[in-house]
């Protein structure tokens, strides 16, 4: 899940590094993560994403080596781009609860939850992100780079009052340490490790508040830092120094779509959007379906009562294809059937998968095509994740 970080992210737009950028003043709207700097120096190449200017892979690395480096091993994402925001006062959690879709209730102080910021005309999915219980008078939130400024917006036109929601987008850093040696990297710099997963720890380092959080969105082992901006890059040092004995690797954000992508993990703006609805997505255990109030709760019921006309479901190759969002999906007679939202070629299975949107009709194990640049490629309808989630996650 998104977690205090590590969150889905929006369809990606590759763009030159800066210095090879003649015209420099497309950059200049851009944010930039308080990393910018060391991901210079590792010889990133970035994308502009959500409004940022963030790695997209490294020199040394790729994409590929990247994401088995996650499977296999350990690697650190810079997410610092992700949205934070606070909000406090007194009944703070329970007015979160009655405005986002997952029941708040179900867990305890220290632990976090994946839930729904929704249109409650439409049902449409505003935004995912990660909440974060600290008490029942204060709740943090991790939304979407390119939506936190949408979810802060609607959260304080509703507060009631007392309750405070405050922005707090450009003042923490954000790392993801993902993978299976996670733990031994983290317990190298002095931060703790073990706590369950969608818990955080809220601890110290360098005399710096950090919390360690037990989230991710890779489906590897791994756990997120929060911390202030200006500290980021001496502990960016630290897990590189403590990590070369664990062939922690540096990851961008190509990485972090396919790993998402082989678990079958949603992303705003292409497998979810205002357009497409919790039911129509199957983020139906995201909804607290017995809760009195949510946004959008009125149409979610019906719409679930009478059934979908689309879900989103995966696409695997039964051949050489590789989907890619927007491509059309079709059945056996040629009859449209949906649409590519998310695809890609997984590292890890070796072969073309993706999500689409499909109509209700198309049951999962269908045999259906995609249109691939004029050409008809076989899939087949699978239900993910496509590879195996880490069994300590």
């Amino acid at each position: 899940m998104p977690g205090l970080v590590g969150h889905p992210e929006r369809m990606l737009r590759r763009v030159p590094v800066l210095g090879e950028c003649a015209g420099r003043d497309r950059f200049a709207v851009m944010k930039r993560s308080p990393l910018h700097d060391r991901h210079l120096a590792r010889g990133a190449k970035f994308a502009e994403f959500g409004g940022w200017e963030m790695p997209l892979e490294y020199a040394g690395g790729g994409v590929l080596r990247e994401h088995a480096a996650v499977r296999a091993a350990v690697g650190v994402f810079d997410v610092s781009h992700l949205g934070k925001a606070r909000v406090s006062g007194p009944g703070a959690a329970a007015y979160v609860d009655a405005s986002l879709t997952n029941a708040l209730a179900k867990i305890a102080p220290g632990q976090a939850q994946y839930t729904l910021c929704c249109d409650d005309a439409t049902g449409g999915v505003v935004d995912d992100l990660i909440a974060y219980l600290i008490g029942p008078d204060e709740v943090f939130l991790v939304p979407n780079a390119a939506n936190c400024a949408e979810v802060v917006r609607r959260l304080r036109a509703q507060a009631p009052a007392g309750v405070e929601v405050v922005d707090l987008h450009d003042e923490y850093a954000v790392l993801a340490v993902q993978g299976p040696r996670s733990d031994e990297v983290l317990a190298a710099v002095g931060l703790p490790v073990g706590h369950a997963y969608m818990s955080f720890v809220e601890t110290s380092w360098q005399a710096v508040p950090l919390t360690v959080c037990r989230t991710g969105y890779t489906g590897e082992r791994g756990y997120e830092l929060l911390l202030p901006a200006d500290a980021a890059g001496g502990l960016w040092d630290a897990l590189f120094e403590a990590g070369a004995a664990y062939d922690l690797m540096p990851c961008g954000l190509g990485a972090r779509d396919t790993l998402r992508t082989e678990m079958g993990y949603p992303l705003h703006g292409q497998d979810i959007s205002l357009d497409v609805t919790p039911v129509q997505a199957r983020l139906g255990w995201a909804v607290g379906w017995k809760k009195p109030a949510f946004w959008g709760r009125s149409v979610l019921v019906a719409e679930r009562a009478a059934g979908p006309a689309r879900r989103l479901l995966g696409l695997e190759s039964a051949g050489r294809g590789i989907p890619r969002p927007g491509m059309p999906v079709v059945d056996a007679v040629g009859s449209p059937v949906g649409v590519v939202t998310s695809g890609t070629f997984s590292p890890t299975r070796r072969v073309g998968i993706g999500l689409a949107l499909l109509a209700a009709e198309v049951a999962e194990g269908a045999e259906i095509a995609v249109d691939v640049r004029g050409r008809q490629e076989p899939f087949v309808v699978k239900r993910p994740p496509f590879v195996s989630a880490s069994p300590t996650t």
